[in-house]
């Protein structure tokens, strides 16, 4: 498994996923649609855009319709043996700390045919070196309370639970759970909550 730029030349696998109903944001599934709009109508601009470290992309739609401002971010596709899904990175620059709008430091979302294989959890361990020279001393992951392979995936690579929460109503609601990883060289101590894991 590897983590590849994405690239026109392997557009097709992405574009083969989206056409069979996966979709890379699990808050919004309507983005495949809109993914497959995209590429239709300038597919060299849409490869393009999946690394926007300058958050040139202008706003992100929330779940609930509004808009929040775009943070910087870039993608990678999970790549063996053609595609396999994707995980995405974004930031705040010149801190390890996110604005209320964003979750997580990290996405990511495998398609159901590659499922079980150990994608996820590679990826998830892959991405921690580029947000180190990002200059992120950790990162966090959030996920719903009951989907046991995710739990697994981000306790496999090295997270820590930090707090279980209420997600607001502007990004979906519902109860989820806050994991933090330290990226390498920050030490497990960054990871780690400073007491028992609040319940809000």
């Amino acid at each position: 498994m590897e983590l590849v730029i994405p690239t026109l030349d392997r557009l097709p696998g992405y574009v083969d996923a989206l056409e069979r109903g996966w979709t890379p944001d699990t808050l919004r599934p309507e983005v495949a649609g809109e993914q497959l709009d995209a590429i239709a109508r300038d597919a060299g601009g849409f490869v393009a855009r999946q690394d926007d470290p300058e958050a040139r992309g202008g706003p992100v739609r929330l779940p609930d319709g509004s808009q929040a401002a775009r943070l910087p971010s870039l993608r990678r596709w999970i790549w063996a043996d053609g595609f396999c899904g994707a995980i995405s990175l974004r930031w705040q620059p010149g801190t390890d700390a996110l604005p209320p709008t964003c979750l997580g430091h990290v996405g990511y979302a495998v398609v159901p045919w590659r499922r079980g294989q150990g994608h996820a959890t590679t990826a998830l361990r892959a991405i921690l070196p580029v947000a180190a020279a990002l200059g992120l001393r950790r990162i966090e992951v959030v996920t719903d309370p009951v989907n046991a392979a995710s739990i697994r995936v981000i306790e496999r690579a090295g997270g820590v639970l930090a707090e279980t929460f209420t997600v607001p109503d502007t990004l979906g609601g519902g109860a989820a759970l806050r994991y933090r990883i330290a990226t390498p060289g920050a030490g497990a101590e960054t990871a780690r909550p400073a007491g028992p894991a609040p319940v809000r």
